[in-house]
């Protein structure tokens, strides 16, 4: 009998489907040891690791170990990246498998002839692999744990520092001061509403070149410049003098890797990062399919590789053939190559497993969003391997005196990959134009504009501002967006963009003025490419370990002795009930609350008086509605007089009840609407503010 064990409970029920009478498949639960919580748990002289089973596994162990000594062999089928690679190396200590045979298997997809192959093709446990997620673990908590009690004595306690997370932090943090600081400034353009003599056809052109030279964006710079330009067009013949016509591409995307994913279910579906995450593994681990039993839908969800199997592309051009025909098939193979520093190309890109089960033949097995998931992959693969979309593009240049207009118009002529995926363009035809042609003026039209400062970061841009940057690896994104929101560095807008939290600003602030090393976008992608250098075998994971700590150590000493703590309290007007002494308002890890002057002699604290919105309570009748804050500091309104009554919403009230319902009204993004799920009634829209 041979044991197989797998980090998750649903790949062990897809897998067991797959294999043979003769073998058993369990789970591991996940990590079966790591470094204890309570302890460094590293040595500071070798940097060697004490790993400890925790608590929560204890009882997984002693269930794999008894399952163990009834088996004649072991195999471990966890992850093929280096997170899967040390949990099979911590299965072989936790277990003790070194006297026990023991294969390593690996595949990227959970299939049954995946499957197959792997147990034909065992290999050893990958040292190097492990050396690198354990020195990136160490790494990490190194940081963490060294960094966090400084900013417990030199600002308040409860905060902590994160070797990536707190670059994210300053990513974040900058672009804010950058938005805040950002002064606008004002240009004009000019378009021209023009119109074929027989009146046949109406078409706008717009301000390009004066005298022959091209205009800059800021060329005109205000109202009277735009005035000037209108009033040298009045009266002139306008004439079309050159006319260009060309045939236009548009090529398909790469399949997804694991950043595009989360970039792009961000902004089609409105995914979060965790989400997407979420959704995937499940997509990845099995979906059951009735009669078929459970198979993995999409290859490993973790990847930065853009490589495509053979056998994949061969069906997906075998589906395209039989589904649209052969003009919607190349007739060779696309392949993309990848531009991600440090990327594993022995890994595939995400893809369907069977890129001929299309959405809709299996859409009653999956919910909502993992279908919407699985169609988004789905789409993306198969669009990867069809032709290019074609368009007619039309340019014409048009005088007026010494200023020049130019039109451009385009339409499709072969949609080919947007078929299947389809993509925002602009169809704009222009009529039957010809050189020397003489137009109508039916209306000319200023412009005002102002440029605006960068967006703030969303969950997606943060993602590929990293990986630009080398920063982190597909088994770290989705950790690093979900750690700097759960400290409370950072909060997500109504426009699901992320903003730093006041205690953001003074962590990130702290960090940049006494440790710019640990923040530092180049030196963070350097250890980066350092720890891909351990996992090829190229250098040893101590030495980088040492390289970094040895002088992090020295400085950190130095920064407690010079380092003064910063105090941050505002004075109020009130006293305290305990002592007499002035309140102060303090900042701390959950945001800004009250406390007494005189401590530590006095430890009397309270929260600050909730902002009421001058609503009475649309519930209870008797309290005020206040904004209130969660612990993780996301403001929600609520009734001042809680607990006793429990109103709570996440959006602002209006004062006012549902007509239909006479729940309370509040206001969404755009409009009124009822804040019971269940009501119908659908509010006007909100007046915009000029």
């Amino acid at each position: 009998m041979k044991l197989i064990i797998v980090e998750s409970p649903t790949k062990a029920k897809t897998i067991s489907g797959f294999v043979p009478s003769g073998f058993k498949v369990l789970s591991s639960y996940g990590h079966v040891r790591d470094l204890p919580k309570s302890a460094l748990g590293i040595d500071e002289e070798s940097f060697e690791p004490k790993y400890v089973i925790p608590t929560a596994a204890r009882k997984k162990v002693n269930i794999l170990k008894k399952e163990v000594e009834k088996m004649d062999a072991v195999i471990l089928a966890t992850d093929e990246d280096r997170e899967g690679e040390a949990i099979a190396w911590h299965l072989t200590e936790a277990l003790s498998l070194r006297n026990l045979k023991v294969d390593r298997i690996v595949f990227h997809e959970i299939t049954k002839s995946a499957i197959d192959a792997a147990l034909k093709t065992p290999r050893d446990i990958d040292l190097k692999l492990v050396d690198a997620q354990q020195a990136r673990r160490i790494l990490d908590r190194l940081v963490g744990y060294k960094l966090s009690p400084f900013l417990w004595k030199k600002l308040y306690r409860g905060l902590s520092a994160g070797r990536v997370q707190s670059v994210a932090v300053r990513l974040i943090v900058e672009r804010e001061r950058e938005i805040r600081s950002f002064a606008h400034e004002e240009y004009w353009s000019i378009g021209a509403l023009l119109a074929k003599k027989d009146g046949k056809g109406e078409f706008e052109a717009f301000l390009s070149k004066k005298n022959g030279n091209a205009l800059d964006k800021f060329a005109i710079k205000n109202k009277g410049d735009a005035e000037k330009i209108a009033k040298d067009l009045e009266n002139k013949e306008w004439v079309i003098t050159s006319i260009e016509k060309k045939e236009t591409i548009k090529n398909s995307s790469a399949p997804f890797t694991t950043s595009t994913l989360q970039q792009e279910a961000f902004r089609r579906l409105g995914f979060s990062v965790k989400q997407t995450m979420l959704l995937a593994q499940q997509l990845y681990e099995g979906i059951y399919l009735g009669e078929k039993g459970a198979s993995g839908l999409i290859t490993y969800m973790r990847t930065d590789s853009l490589n495509v199997a053979e056998s994949a592309l061969t069906d997906a051009r075998n589906f395209l053939e039989a589904e649209f025909g052969k003009d919607y098939a190349l007739p060779s193979p696309r392949r993309f190559k990848t531009k991600s520093k440090g990327a594993q190309e022995a890994h595939e890109a995400i893809r369907p497993t069977d890129p001929s089960r299309s959405p809709n033949s299996i859409k009653s097995f999956l919910d909502k969003r993992q279908l919407k998931l699985y169609e988004l992959i789905w789409r993306r693969f198969v669009a990867s391997q069809m032709p290019q979309a074609i368009f007619d593009s039309t340019s014409a240049d048009i005088n007026a005196g010494e200023y020049t207009f130019r039109a451009n118009g385009q339409t499709m002529k072969f949609d080919g990959f947007l078929k299947i995926y389809p993509i925002k363009f602009a169809e704009a035809a222009l009529p039957e134009l010809s050189e020397e042609e003489k137009l109508n003026l039916e209306k000319l039209n200023p412009l005002q504009h102002f440029t605006e400062p960068p967006p703030r970061y969303t969950e997606a841009s943060l993602i590929k501002i990293l990986e630009k940057n080398g920063i982190g690896r597909p088994s770290t994104y989705a950790p690093i967006i979900s750690t700097i929101q759960s400290r409370n560095y950072v909060q997500r807008d109504d426009k699901k963009r992320l903003g730093p939290t006041e205690v953001g600003f003074l962590v990130n602030d702290m960090l940049v003025e006494n440790f710019p090393e640990v923040v530092d976008i180049q030196f963070t992608a350097k250890m980066e490419e350092e720890l891909d250098e351990i996992a090829s075998g190229e250098i040893q994971w101590k030495n980088v370990v040492k390289d970094f700590y040895t002088p992090f150590s020295k400085h950190l000493a130095e920064k407690y002795e010079s380092v003064e703590k910063r105090d941050f309290q505002e004075t109020t007007d009130e006293k305290c009930e305990k002592c007499g002494k002035p309140m102060v308002i303090k900042r701390g890890r959950f945001g800004r609350f009250m406390a007494c002057s005189g401590f530590p002699e006095c430890k009397n604290a309270k929260p600050l008086p909730p902002v009421s919105l001058n609503i009475k309570c649309l519930k209870c009748h008797e309290g005020e509605i206040v904004e209130r804050s969660t612990k993780r500091g996301k403001m929600f309104y609520g009734c001042s007089l809680w607990p006793k009554c429990d109103f709570a919403s996440w959006l602002k009230p209006t004062g006012d009840l549902c007509p239909e319902c006479s729940s309370p009204l509040v206001q969404a993004k755009n409009s009124i609407k009822c804040s019971s799920k269940s009501c119908i009634f659908e509010g006007k829209e909100i007046e915009k503010k000029e």
